[in-house]
């Protein structure tokens, strides 16, 4: 389904309490962005228990049930996990993952709050989530019928958002320093085969396994940990990013002048992990407009002409990295790029001749 308009966190929190409780809410989104954790935490805050149905594991009898005899005639009796006194949220997880029979069986439930004669108790709230068939995840198309009891909304991953939730969750600080310098790190479009992929769910998985072995991580088990929740350059500039935080060797520091660049054959993953976020910070911090600069702009742009260069010196090719304009558009401010080509020709003219 095409997403128009996407909600963080923070707003489809906001968007259930006002919605959910009146119309059933279907949240599209990729797998591991929290759609399950939101609607769990949702149900917290109405103060309703929460019963999650996974659509890839139902058949239609797990809903409507089974038939009993009583008195000459025949009636279904629907799941005890269903069938409650007091009202409670029902989370339809994986919906558009079941088939066309169990998603029938959804109609009555989820535009009438019906199951045979079972009705939800008043004050009950039925959402559902999937995830999208672009995420190489096991989807069924909706049916029209179904897509139409409900009010759809797409979920977006946001690291600002993320980075609150993670700080409350005692999250491991060497996860959280790592997505604060690259929020762009915390999901990836999950891959069309088989391997890790980053997403709040796999660094939460990746922050659990560091507070389990504590002081006793050594670089091998970082390397297989990170390779084992994220997508393999994440997982690379993450071990990296631990092996410069727990060295001599820190961005502010060499930035300020106080370090140089790592230059030893050994330390280029770390190197390159300095180099990125070095770029990163630039364009954060630098103004796209020259006009705008101020006194500590000036500095920091001066700074970084002598630092790439220094750069350019141990890998020319990092440092074409860091002067580089990906093909999303973003790079270096163009008033930047204009003083690095003119002090530093060869960056560019490397990058040309090859």
């Amino acid at each position: 389904m095409n997403a128009p308009v996407t909600l963080t966190q923070k707003q489809l929190s906001e968007f259930l309490l006002n919605v959910a409780l009146a119309r059933p809410v279907f949240i599209w989104g990729a797998p591991g962005i929290g759609k399950s954790s939101l609607v769990q935490q949702f149900a917290s805050q109405v103060g309703l228990a929460c019963v999650s149905l996974l659509g890839s594991q139902l058949a239609p009898e797990d809903l409507i049930g089974v038939p009993q005899i009583l008195d000459g005639t025949s009636r279904f009796c629907p799941p005890r996990s269903i069938a409650r006194a007091e009202p409670y949220c029902l989370f339809l997880d994986e919906l558009n993952a079941c088939s066309h029979e169990v998603q029938k069986a959804f109609y009555s439930l989820i535009h009438e709050r019906r199951i045979g004669e079972y009705v939800l108790p008043p004050g009950s709230i039925v959402i559902g989530a999937g995830n999208r068939a672009q995420d190489s995840a096991i989807v069924k198309p909706l049916s029209s019928a179904l897509i139409n009891r409900m009010v759809h909304v797409h979920l977006r991953v946001s690291h600002r958002d993320w980075l609150e939730w993670a700080l409350a969750q005692a999250i491991h600080p060497l996860v959280i320093e790592y997505i604060r310098l690259r929020p762009d790190h915390l999901w990836s479009q999950p891959p069309k085969h088989e391997e890790p992929f980053s997403s709040p769910r796999s660094w939460h998985m990746l922050s659990d396994a560091l507070h389990e072995y504590g002081e006793r991580l050594d670089d091998a088990t970082l390397e297989i940990l990170a390779f084992g929740c994220l997508t393999p350059h994440h997982a690379g500039q993450f071990k990296a990013f631990v092996r410069q935080t727990r060295s001599r060797y820190r961005l502010a520091a060499i930035v300020k002048g106080d370090n140089g660049w790592p230059a030893a054959p050994e330390d280029r993953d770390v190197l390159y992990f300095l180099a990125q976020s070095f770029r990163a910070q630039l364009i954060k911090e630098l103004p796209e407009d020259a006009s705008a600069l101020a006194a500590a702009h000036r500095e920091l742009a001066f700074r970084a002409k002598g630092l790439i260069k220094d750069l350019a010196a141990i890998s020319l090719e990092i440092a074409q990295m860091v002067a580089a304009r990906e093909e999303n558009g973003e790079g270096l401010p163009g008033w930047l790029m204009v003083e690095i080509i003119r002090d530093l020709p060869r960056l560019v003219e490397r990058k040309d001749a090859a």
